[in-house]
C-alpha cells in the first residue's frame, strides 16, 4: 500500500481529496450543520483530520514529516499573525476609507457571520458562538494545512518538482472551495451563471491562498506560520470582525479580502525570490 502511494502520487492525493470533498459536501448540502446551534460544518474537517492520521500511518510519516514542527513554534506563529495583521490592516483601513468616501457612517462590529463572496451570510451573537468559532476555525486549519499543504505537498513532492506540488495542492484546494457555491446553487440562492462565476472566484482566491501557504511552509519549516495567518484570514477577518454601516454589514468585504490576499501573497512571494535565495546563496526553483 505504501509503496503503490509513493508510485503514484498525484493519482493517490486526488483519490484521497475525492473521500475528503465528498464528505464535506454531503455535511454542506444534507446534514447543513452550519445551519444548526454550532454554526459551521465541523464534521468533514474532523473525519480530515481522522483520514490524515490514517495516511501518516500508512506511510509510516510522523506529524513532523508533514509540517507539524514544534521548532521555533511560538515564532512561527508570530510570524503568520504578523503578516496578517498587517495585511488586514490596509485591507480594512482602505475598505473603510472607501465607505466613508460615500458619506456613510461606518462602525466596526465583532460577531460571527460565515463567508460569502455573494456578500450573504449568516449572522450569530453571544460569547457561545464566538468560541465556537475560534474552536472551529483551529480544528478547519489544522485540517486544511495538515491535510494540502502537509501531505498532499509532502506526497507529491516525491516524484515531481516542488513547483509542481505546490500548484497541484492549491489547485485541489481551490476546487475544495466549490462546494460552497454548490450549496448556494442548490438552495436556488444563485443561478447557474452565478455558480459559475463565484466557483471560479472561490478557485483563484484560495489557489492563490493555497500558494501563498506552502511557500511560508518552505520558508520557514513549518505549517504554524501558514496555519496562523489562515486562522487570522478565516476567524478574525471574515467571521468575527466586520464593518457594518446602516444598508447592512460587510457590503464590500470581497475587497478587503482581496487586498489583503494579494498584499500578503505579494509579500511572502517577494520574501521567497529576493531574501530566502540570497541568504541560502542558491538559486530556488520556484
Amino acid at each position: 500500500m505504501k509503496e503503490m502511494m509513493v508510485r503514484n502520487t498525484v493519482r493517490t492525493c486526488c483519490a484521497i481529496f475525492i473521500v475528503l470533498i465528498v464528505v464535506h459536501a454531503f455535511e454542506a448540502i444534507f446534514l447543513r450543520m452550519d445551519e444548526t446551534f454550532f454554526g459551521e460544518n465541523f464534521i468533514n474537517k474532523l473525519f480530515g483530520i481522522f483520514v490524515l492520521w490514517i495516511v501518516l500511518r500508512i506511510l509510516r510519516w510522523q506529524w513532523n514529516d508533514i509540517g507539524f514542527s514544534k521548532v521555533r513554534l511560538l515564532q512561527n506563529i508570530a510570524l503568520g499573525l504578523l503578516l496578517a495583521l498587517m495585511a488586514f490592516f490596509v485591507a480594512y483601513t482602505i475598505e473603510y476609507l472607501v465607505l466613508k468616501s460615500q458619506g456613510i457612517t461606518v462602525k466596526f462590529g465583532f460577531f460571527m457571520t460565515g463567508f460569502s463572496l455573494n456578500g450573504e451570510s449568516e449572522v450569530h451573537r453571544g460569547i457561545g458562538f464566538i468560541l465556537m468559532c475560534v474552536c472551529f476555525n483551529v480544528i478547519n486549519v489544522i485540517m486544511e494545512e495538515g491535510t494540502f499543504r502537509g501531505l498532499f505537498y509532502g506526497i507529491i513532492k516525491a516524484d515531481h518538482s516542488m513547483k509542481a506540488a505546490i500548484l497541484i495542492q492549491a489547485l485541489l484546494f481551490g476546487i475544495w472551495h466549490i462546494v460552497t457555491p454548490l450549496h448556494n446553487l442548490i438552495d436556488r440562492d444563485i443561478n447557474l451563471g452565478g455558480f459559475v462565476g463565484l466557483s471560479i472566484g472561490y478557485v483563484i482566491l484560495a489557489g492563490i491562498m493555497g500558494v501563498k501557504w506552502a511557500l511560508m511552509y518552505r520558508l520557514t519549516g513549518s505549517l504554524y506560520a501558514g496555519m496562523a495567518d489562515h486562522f487570522f484570514n478565516n476567524c478574525i477577518a471574515t467571521n468575527l470582525l466586520h464593518l457594518s454601516t446602516e444598508n447592512g454589514t460587510d457590503e464590500i468585504m470581497i475587497i478587503r479580502v482581496l487586498i489583503a490576499q494579494l498584499l500578503s501573497f505579494a509579500v511572502v512571494v517577494l520574501i521567497w525570490k529576493v531574501y530566502y535565495q540570497k541568504r541560502l546563496g542558491q538559486k530556488i526553483d520556484t
